[in-house]
């Protein structure tokens, strides 16, 4: 196969200081996407929700079976049956509440 290319468009800033696995549904956090993409964010007001495609750039290794969150209770399953950032290719997705957008920022 081909390597894909990924270039980054922009970048997310908020107040957590320490990397942690979820909790981040009371965040804001502010999307912050290079000057040229600033029209492409145009009509983005309309909506409610966006959906945010990020690279994980915090995993170094990744792992083929796992046990999610390490809990002992949980059985051990394959990397692409849970949650857990620790993939192939950390590429994340996730649906958040768009609050604002001014310029070539979205504060979500």
């Amino acid at each position: 196969m081909k390597p894909i290319r990924l270039r980054p468009i922009g970048f997310v800033k908020n107040k957590v200081k320490k990397p942690r696995f979820g909790g981040f549904a009371n965040e804001i956090s502010e999307i912050i996407l290079k000057k040229k993409f600033t029209n492409a964010l145009n009509g983005i007001e309309g909506y409610s929700h966006v959906l945010v495609i990020y690279w994980m750039d915090k995993v170094k290794n990744y792992v083929i079976i796992h046990r999610p969150q390490g809990n002992p209770e949980v059985p051990i399953v394959g990397i692409f049956s849970c949650r857990c950032p620790q993939r192939p290719n950390p590429i994340g997705i996730t649906t958040v509440e768009l609050i604002e957008r001014k310029g070539n920022k979205i504060k979500v």
